[in-house]
C-alpha cells in the first residue's frame, strides 16, 4: 500500500509538467509535452468546430452552433472596427483566433484537478498539467508572436526610417535620442512581457487555488470549489478578452504614423 502524499508533495506533483529533453539535464531544449498536446489539440478543436459551422452555414434559420459562431464573429469584428484604425484582412481573424483559442485553453482549468492526471497515471504517465496557459512558455510564445507582428507592421506601414525616428525622437525630441531610445525599447518590450505575465499569473493562481481546495475533505470541496469555479469563469473570459484587445490595440498603434 503506497503512502498518501503530503500536501506539499500533492501540490508539487500537480504543478509538474510532463517533459522531454534530447539529453538529461538539457533544460534549454526541454519540451513540455502536456502543454504542446493540449494547446495543439484545443487549437484543432477550434478549427474543426468553426469549419463545421462554416460548412453547415445557411441563410435560413440558423442552428444553435451557427448562431453561437455568428455571435462571436460579429462581436470580435465590431471590436476590431471600433479599435483598429488601419486596413488589414489579418486583424479580425487573428483576434478571433486568439480569443477563442485562449478561452478554450483557460476553460481546461474548470476540469477537476485530479481527473485527467489520474487517468494519465493509470496509463503510466507520471505528470500531467491540463491547462496550457498556466505554462509560462506558452504565454510567452503567444505574446512574442504578437510582438513580432507589431514590429513587422511598424516597419511595413511606417517604413524603417520613420519607425526608427519614432524610437529615437519620442518623447523628448531628436536632441534627446540617447534617452529616448532606451525608453522606447523598454516601452516596446513591455508589451510582450505584460501580455505573457498577465495571462500566466491569473491562470496559475486560479489553478493553485483549485489544487488547495482539492486538499480539503471531499464532502467540503463542493462549496468553496463551486464558488471559486463560478468566479473563475469571469477570470477565464476576461483574460482571453484582455489578451485579444491588447493585441488589437498594439497592432492599431503599429498602423498609425505620427
Amino acid at each position: 500500500m503506497t503512502e498518501a502524499p503530503s500536501p506539499t508533495q500533492y501540490i508539487q506533483h500537480h504543478l509538474m509538467n510532463l517533459t522531454w529533453a534530447p539529453a538529461p539535464g538539457d533544460g534549454f531544449f526541454t519540451l513540455n509535452l502536456d502543454t504542446l498536446f493540449f494547446s495543439v489539440g484545443l487549437g484543432l478543436i477550434f478549427l474543426l468546430l468553426f469549419r463545421f459551422a462554416a460548412k453547415r452555414a445557411t441563410s435560413g434559420v440558423p442552428g444553435k452552433w451557427q448562431s453561437c459562431v455568428e455571435i462571436m464573429v460579429v462581436f470580435v469584428d465590431s471590436l476590431v472596427k471600433e479599435t483598429f484604425h488601419g486596413k488589414s484582412r489579418l486583424i479580425a481573424p487573428l483576434a478571433l483566433t486568439i480569443f477563442v483559442w485562449i478561452l478554450l485553453m483557460n476553460f481546461m482549468d474548470l476540469i477537476p484537478v485530479d481527473l485527467l492526471p489520474r487517468v494519465a497515471h493509470a496509463m503510466g504517465i507520471p505528470y500531467l498539467r491540463v491547462v496550457p496557459t498556466t505554462d509560462l512558455n506558452l504565454t510567452f510564445a503567444l505574446s512574442i508572436s504578437v510582438f513580432i507582428l507589431v514590429i513587422f507592421y511598424n516597419i511595413k506601414i511606417k517604413g524603417p526610417w520613420t519607425f526608427f525616428k519614432e524610437l529615437t525622437c519620442k518623447p523628448f525630441g531628436p536632441w534627446a535620442a540617447p534617452i529616448n531610445f532606451p525608453l522606447a525599447l523598454v516601452h516596446e518590450f513591455s508589451k510582450p512581457l505584460s501580455l505573457a505575465l498577465r495571462l500566466f499569473g491569473n491562470l496559475y493562481a486560479g489553478e493553485l487555488i483549485f489544487i488547495l481546495i482539492a486538499l480539503l475533505p471531499w464532502w467540503v470541496q463542493w462549496l468553496p470549489g463551486g464558488i471559486w469555479a463560478i468566479f473563475h469563469i469571469l477570470i477565464i473570459l476576461l483574460q482571453a478578452f484582455i489578451f485579444m484587445m491588447l493585441t488589437i490595440v498594439y497592432l492599431s498603434m503599429a498602423h498609425e504614423s505620427h
